[in-house]
């Protein structure tokens, strides 16, 4: 944390997804990785290493995205590797067995290694927005909130939706804003489909 608050030129913008498409047995967490992965087609730049001292940015082919723990020992990334190549029945496999690893302390030190992006859906606990901290050598983290009912423009009329907010934290050493609006443009049209 203190290497990310020192050398990481953070900048955050916010954005609310309309879920109120998606089925009622949605998994929230699966839709949010196909959403990042969308982001990270649309705009690879954001699944990047970035080594401050030598200025070297390196732009990565596979999602190894490290999503973010909550436990009571305190908060752990397990990476969950190539996640652009995994069905949701796959992917949802992988959560449970790294929680399950993680709540029996059998996390092996290379699980939690080698993260190209990050996921933190802190809404499961409280909060709408954040800046999530982006951890070198990644370059970005994609933060969800708590999901609420809203009243938004739907169809040309005021409708109570499903929302959820979306706040992605970047290195703006590394990646422009431009980028960043691409990536969580992208990120929102995933998660508007309904499956």
């Amino acid at each position: 944390m203190a290497l990310a608050r020192s050398e990481v030129a953070a900048a955050t913008i916010v954005d609310d997804a309309d879920i109120g498409s998606w089925s009622k047995d949605a998994d929230t967490t699966i839709r949010l990785i196909r959403a990042l992965v969308a982001g990270c087609r649309a705009e690879p730049s954001l699944n990047a290493w970035f080594e401050g001292q030598t200025m070297a940015r390196r732009v990565l082919g596979k999602i190894d995205l490290g999503v973010a723990v909550d436990l009571p020992e305190g908060l752990f990334v397990p990476v969950l590797r190539d996640v652009g190549n995994r069905d949701a029945a796959d992917l949802r496999a992988g959560l449970d067995r790294m929680r399950a690893d993680m709540a029996a302390r059998r996390m092996l030190p290379e699980e939690l290694r080698g993260a190209t992006i990050t996921l933190s859906n802190f809404g499961m606990i409280a909060g709408k927005y954040a800046a999530p901290v982006v951890l070198p050598p990644t370059v970005a983290i994609l933060g969800a909130g708590r999901i609420r009912m809203d009243v938004v423009a739907f169809e040309g009329a005021p409708a109570i939706r499903r929302i959820l907010p979306l706040s992605l934290t970047f290195d703006h050493r590394v990646v422009s804003g431009g980028e960043a609006g691409r990536f969580l443009a992208a990120a929102l049209e995933e998660l508007a489909k309904p499956e």
